[in-house]
């Protein structure tokens, strides 16, 4: 899958994919790959990190919190490196700057394909994070999240059950060089903890002395 919202970059990306043998489709907005996603589990993804509705690494993290392990290869312009390590903080595999050649492309999709391997879905209970809304969604309740918890939940997401150490939801949920407290990250969490009280069956954000944090 494609998620790319220039339409003339994206039709030359599924037409260049389909030639090379990938059964490609494309997408504009980060809502559209999703609802799709919800019907059809991909392979392989191609997002771009610059969307009309969502910032591509947090459609990314929606993802993995859904479950989707296929490798994610980020099509963008950024090209500093604290753009790149946020992308691989966020779920990434991969990461190509625009302008680019259509055989490096390609090259590294085949290697994605190489190294992945299949995963089991999960999921966060009844709980979606909607990545353009910055909220958590469950039966018609919408509870909205500020960008940072919402990175925070989705990485705790991604993993449910097992630790998640405090450097690393550090690392997801804040830019790679920001200085961040050990009760900066504790009163985020605190405040999701508030926010998934208020949905019913929600799973709950446990503390593990000394380590970080779980959410079963």
């Amino acid at each position: 899958m494609v998620l790319e919202d220039d339409i003339g970059l994206r039709s030359l990306l599924v037409h260049g994919l389909q030639e090379e043998g990938f059964g490609a489709s494309g997408f504009g907005t980060g809502g559209d790959l999703l609802r799709a996603v919800a019907s059809e589990v991909p392979e392989l993804l191609i997002i771009d990190i610059g969307l009309p509705d969502a910032d591509g690494r947090d459609v990314c993290c929606a993802l993995r919190a859904r479950g989707v392990g296929a490798p994610v290869l980020f099509l963008t312009a950024r090209s500093c490196l604290s753009d790149r390590l946020a992308g691989f903080s966020a779920g990434g595999d991969d990461y190509l700057t625009k302008p680019f050649a259509y055989e490096e492309l390609f090259a590294r999709l085949h290697a994605l394909v190489r190294r992945s391997g299949t995963s089991t879905a999960v999921t966060l209970g009844n709980v979606m994070l909607d990545p353009a809304a910055h909220a958590i969604v469950a039966e018609g309740e919408v509870v909205p999240l500020s960008p940072t918890e919402f990175r925070l939940l989705a990485r705790l997401a991604s993993t449910p059950g097992e630790v998640v150490r405090r450097r690393s939801l550090k690392a997801a949920g804040w830019p790679n060089g920001a200085i961040v407290y050990d009760n900066t990250l504790d009163a985020f969490v605190a405040s999701l903890r508030r926010k998934l009280a208020k949905v019913a069956n929600a799973p709950a954000i446990k503390s593990v002395y000394g380590v970080g944090y779980c959410v079963r």
